[in-house]
């Protein structure tokens, strides 16, 4: 049985699943779609186009799906998908795509702490915890199992590669690799994120592997493309080695330094 505050303005166009509640003011859009057990909070704002899992919470004055901050955004249709028990936090704000890519996503099981931006064509992974105050431009990508700390701006175009923590206050200018800790202005590349990886299970040989990958990348003396071309070499048939090497091949802005 759904729960809708009597100041709630709910379209009846919009889908919505079993057991939802809508807080005091909230505003719901027609073209929007909210799963099964979610939790959408006082004051907050749910736009055309967002497509929200099941068992999400978003607190108060969270926007979802509102349209882009960019120039030429024409009013075309566009989507924000919001994946399974992510939660938003107060005034955090997500927008929609633009044409470029048509959307934008924040994955399952992410945490998006207070007044957190999103903005247009972001892709987000799984179980990422994007911290206070974090704002991320367009056609960011981030992937799976990645930790930003408060107030760090993340440039258009940048990717934050899997499993990797920034620290807070930073910005993120470069592409991040997997794997790894950030920290200090400009960015560098501090060190393997080896607490992380063993508390989600990464066994002692991977990791001694992904400490000589970087230590190839970072301390050889080598530039990037040598380093890359003698690990594939020595290590490249490596599942999680792959990921470093196609992440730094695909990589457009380059790679953050030393």
């Amino acid at each position: 049985m759904n729960n809708f505050h009597s100041t709630a303005i709910v379209s009846s166009k919009a889908t919505i699943g079993d057991n939802v509640t809508i807080g005091p003011f909230a505003f719901i859009e027609d073209d929007v779609e909210i799963g099964n057990d979610c939790r959408i909070g006082p004051h907050a704002a749910v736009y055309n186009g967002a497509r929200i899992g099941d068992r999400v919470k978003i607190m108060q004055g969270a926007a979802v799906s509102n349209i882009p901050q960019d120039l030429k955004f024409d009013n075309e249709e566009s989507c924000f998908y919001l994946g399974d028990d992510s939660i938003i936090r107060e005034f955090v704000t997500l927008h929609r795509g633009t044409v470029d890519t048509g959307y934008s996503k924040v994955g399952k099981n992410c945490l998006l702490m207070a007044y957190a931006h999103v903005a247009h064509d972001v892709i987000i992974g799984d179980n990422c915890i994007i911290a206070n105050g974090v704002q991320v431009a367009g056609h960011v990508t981030i992937e799976d199992y990645v930790i930003i700390g408060g107030c760090t701006p993340v440039h258009q175009f940048c990717k934050v590669g899997q499993h990797s923590m920034t620290g807070g206050a930073f910005r993120i200018v470069k592409d991040v690799p997997p794997y790894v800790v950030a920290g200090n202005e400009p960015l560098k590349f501090h060190g393997l994120n080896v607490i992380g990886l063993r508390r989600r299970g990464f066994s002692n040989d991977d990791i001694m592997t992904l400490k000589k990958v970087y230590t190839l990348i970072y301390d050889s003396g080598m530039n990037v493309s040598q380093a890359i071309e003698k690990i594939k070499i020595e290590m490249g048939e490596h599942k999680l080695v792959q990921n470093v090497i196609n992440f730094i091949e695909n990589s457009d802005r380059g790679i953050i330094g030393r």
